[in-house]
């Protein structure tokens, strides 16, 4: 049947990801629903016939629909006016029932005798009566109601539905930027204290400092305003701050920086590695004397990516504020949220090392767009 071409012919244009006018996306919804009303009605009579019907009974359809989801949802449902909403809403579906089967007496069912071969002699005389009192006759009217309502309120539950998740994913986002802003002090917090100590001793190293710091706030700044970004560009971030750290700490700190797998064309959400980079540096290596060591082993095979950092402890308790871990909890949200079911995170704090280990599943660079996602100008990752 050839209305189930255009229904497939419209799922697939929506599969393709094509952005398409909200006017246009409606008209599209409405000729699908029409296009699949008529295949239903068509069974005991022709194709035509049943389009030409359904045509006198989807403006009725289309007046309802948006009269109940654009004007009583958003006016009285969402601003807690109930009762209100249900006296009106009640009128609405009386007087679409009452409408649509005014059309049926007046411009289906006179053609539909005329056209169609009759066999119930009864019928023919049921409808030569008088229009009110075939109108009001409740069994047909309570049909009609109920037909016109039950198309509504499937396309009502879509709508609604599309409008929770639109809310939802909305919340998301602002929680998740939330989270991603937090990352950016925190890290430059941590990166100004370096810079601190470095200038308290006039090093010549602080020119050095402030230079590869500029470039991570370049990348923090520019590259990460997006839901992922490569994975190799984000490593390669990761090494310059390890870099910035070495600047610090000179030969108190003996530090690896290994990688085992092909980065490229993966993608990961940004600045996600970051806070456990971090966390080794800040409560690891500022806060004990004497030689200190930090292992980070990055592991890659096929879309699995596996993350360990461990780094030597304090020798002396650490404060409220310490054990507190602030970056962890933010990532620890963020995995929650972004990789709900493709992560897992184990944190091991045992009396003089602390570890963490990252297991995620990332998404691949489809070929189509791998040039305009990939950067320009790829980083050469070495060693730290």
């Amino acid at each position: 049947m050839r209305y189930l071409w255009y229904v497939k012919h419209f799922v697939s244009i929506v599969q393709t990801g094509v952005k398409i006018p909200r006017v246009v996306q409606h008209i599209l919804f409405w000729i699908v629903v029409s296009l699949l009303l008529t295949g239903m009605y068509s069974l005991p009579i022709t194709f035509s016939m049943s389009l030409r019907n359904n045509l006198f009974y989807m403006p009725v359809q289309i007046v309802y629909y948006y009269l109940v989801a654009y004007w009583l949802i958003p006016r009285f449902l969402f601003v807690g006016r109930y009762f209100t909403f249900a006296v009106l809403l009640g009128i609405a579906a009386v007087l679409s029932g009452v409408l649509s089967r005014s059309i049926g007496l007046t411009l289906v069912i006179p053609y539909m005798i005329e056209n169609l071969p009759i066999t119930d002699p009864e019928y023919v005389t049921y409808h030569q009566q008088a229009f009110w009192i075939k109108l009001w006759d409740m069994s047909n009217l309570v049909n009609a109601f109920k037909g016109t309502n039950l198309i509504i309120g499937f396309t009502l539950a879509i709508k609604l539905f599309k409008m929770w998740y639109e809310r939802k994913q909305a919340a998301l986002e602002a929680e998740l930027s939330a989270l991603k802003a937090q990352v950016h002090p925190h890290f430059l917090f941590n990166t100004l204290n370096n810079l601190y100590a470095l200038s308290l001793d006039q090093s010549p190293k602080s020119p050095q400092l402030i230079l590869g710091l500029s470039d991570i706030l370049r990348y923090m700044l520019y590259e990460c305003n997006t839901d992922e970004v490569p994975l190799e560009k984000e490593i390669f971030m990761m090494q310059q701050y390890v870099r910035l750290e070495k600047l610090r700490y000179e030969d108190r700190i003996d530090i690896t920086f290994n990688i085992d797998g092909n980065l490229q064309d993966k993608l990961i959400a940004p600045l996600l590695i970051l806070p456990f980079i971090e966390n080794a540096f800040k409560h690891g290596v500022s806060e004990k004397t004497g030689d200190v060591w930090i292992n980070i082993n990055i592991t890659i095979r096929g879309n699995h990516f596996k993350l360990k950092v461990a780094n030597s402890k304090a020798e002396v308790a650490p404060t409220t504020e310490q054990q507190g871990h602030i970056g962890l909890k933010n990532v620890q949200k963020r995995l929650e949220l972004l990789y709900p079911d493709a992560s897992h995170l184990k944190l091991m704090d045992d009396e003089d090392t602390f570890l963490a280990v990252l297991d995620l599943e990332l998404n691949m660079i489809a070929p189509a767009v791998k040039q305009q996602v990939q950067p320009q100008h790829q980083p050469k990752l070495s060693a730290v």
